[in-house]
């Protein structure tokens, strides 16, 4: 039988499937001796059984004004249990200093004057929000759930590419694609245990009651989504369902006296915490933009009474802006005096006049991005740019230098994909997705991978054709085998019907 490898060529970028050819990795070796007998026609098969399954379940996004299924490759990416606990050590590490930071910022601002951060950095920031100062949650926690993406370079060590502590997505592809392997190639999961992603939901849950108002012993908690026509309105409603708790959009609730309520065929009903999905700009119009009616007049100053509390909090923004991203291995010495566990990718901050010049001179070489720039947009890669683009980010960069970071240019670790029949190597990235209930950072195992599709591709945002695949992070060695059963729960428990994308959001 051919070896559906014997085709693969490994690209120039660090392999994660492969040490040298037709030679699998450790953590790979059991999927690698799964595949093989299955043949390039059964997976091809089978990833269109998959493709099938998603239309159906309404995991699609929107390409190029075409609804197509949200790509899942079939051939997952597996990270050992020694790496896995590095990433969290590493990601429990940045939330905790990110929220130290957002509590300094809307606080003392000691960091400011103690001269860790410029000042300008804070009066610059379009996401700093002075209704926020002076206001500190429940229980402090103001990052209650974290996006964290990772990248591996050319040598094989992680990086952290940017933070997102707004309202980071794509939590939803991590279940939908587990329940979507589990089914289509369970045969994948008999030989190894491959530790289980369907606690996410209570795990949110659990933080989000832990950050209602002191008092409160049943907390009502309420998701606020901007409603059907967003992109990621899907993983609204499977969070809502999965949680069992409301779905509601700013017409659905009322303030007042300072006090939430959601509107209901049985009258009014208190609300404590709300977990919104809804961007700062849109969330109050009395606090932010005056003409939003995806939020609700006075939920601000309800949240600011201590009557209700917001997740994630108002004015995040500041603490994953990514020139602010330059700042957090500083950031993890001041508050933790701790060593960054997960370096950064090597950034340079163009609103030093030196540095700014070395940019221009050398903006073919380097990749830039705009600071609030979500989902690939405005990313111009240096090297394959057109001299167009180079001269068209020199003259955006040149008028406003604080919108603008450069960084060294990594070439992101690939994985065999499934491409027509064979597998064929592409870049991808990794976000796990971390959970903060204020006495422990929790982070779901595996989290995210995208996969730029397109052959040399770079960005692995949807908007430029990317995909996913399922992370799988080995438990130890003496676990039991997971099953298709322990993997996913049941299909009444977990049927949403909505469109999904991954840029839908901010983050």
């Amino acid at each position: 039988m051919a070896d559906i490898f014997d085709t693969y060529v490994m690209a120039g970028a660090w392999d994660e499937m492969f040490e040298r050819p037709g030679v699998p990795r450790g953590q790979y070796q059991a999927l690698f001796a799964a595949l093989q007998p299955l043949g390039a026609r059964e997976l091809r098969t089978r990833a269109d059984q998959l493709a099938r399954m998603f239309t159906d379940r309404g995991v699609t996004f929107d390409y190029a004004g075409v609804e197509r299924p949200f790509p899942l490759d079939l051939i997952p990416r597996v990270i050992d249990a020694a790496e896995w606990d590095l990433v969290t050590r590493g990601v429990r590490q940045r939330i905790r200093a990110l929220e130290a930071f957002l509590d300094d910022a809307y606080g003392a601002r000691q960091v400011f004057h103690d001269g860790v951060v410029p000042w300008r950095l804070l009066h610059s920031s379009p996401h700093y929000h002075r209704v926020a100062h002076g206001w500190r949650p429940p229980n402090g926690v103001r990052v209650h759930v974290g996006g964290t993406d990772l990248i591996r370079d050319e040598q094989g060590v992680l990086h952290v590419l940017e933070d997102n502590v707004r309202t980071p997505s794509g939590v939803s592809y991590v279940l939908e694609n587990r329940l979507a392997m589990t089914r289509t190639l369970p045969t994948l999961f008999s030989e190894q245990f491959v530790r289980p992603v369907e606690e996410y939901p209570a795990r949110l849950l659990a933080a989000l009651r832990g950050a209602a108002p002191p008092g409160v012993a049943d907390p009502t908690v309420v998701l606020l989504t901007p409603g059907v026509y967003n992109a990621a309105y899907f993983e609204h409603a499977l969070l809502a369902r999965l949680m069992g708790i409301e779905l509601v959009e700013g017409r659905d609730l009322v303030c007042e006296n300072n006090r939430l309520y959601m509107i209901t065929t049985y009258g009014r009903r208190l609300v404590h915490v709300v977990y919104r999905r809804v961007d700062d700009d849109f969330l109050d119009p009395l606090h932010f933009r005056g003409d939003s009616v995806l939020g609700c007049p006075g939920l601000v100053n309800a949240a600011r009474a201590g009557n209700v509390t917001i997740a994630n909090g108002v004015g995040n923004g500041i603490a994953d802006d990514k020139l602010v991203y330059t700042y957090v291995p500083d950031l993890i010495a001041y508050y933790l005096g701790e060593t960054p566990l997960l370096p950064n990718v090597e950034t340079y901050r163009l609103d030093e006049p030196d540095v700014l010049d070395h940019v221009l001179a050398e903006a073919d070489q380097l990749v830039l991005k705009p600071v609030d720039g979500a989902g690939g947009k405005g990313i111009v890669i240096g090297p394959v740019a057109t001299p167009e683009e180079l001269a068209a980010v020199r003259e955006a960069v040149r008028e406003d230098p604080r919108g603008w970071i450069a960084q060294q240019p990594v070439l992101l670790s690939t994985s065999p994909t499934l491409v027509g029949e064979r597998p064929a190597p592409r870049h991808i990235d990794l976000r796990p997705f971390a959970v903060n209930d204020g006495d422990d950072v929790w982070l779901l195992p595996g989290g995210l991978t995208r996969v730029a599709l397109p052959e040399g591709e770079l960005v692995v945002n949807s908007s430029r054709g990317g995909g996913s695949k399922d992370t799988w992070v080995l438990g130890e060695a003496c676990a039991p085998a997971a099953s298709a059963a322990m993997a996913a729960p049941s299909a009444a428990q977990w049927s949403p019907s909505r469109t999904a994308a991954w840029e839908g959001e901010q983050q």
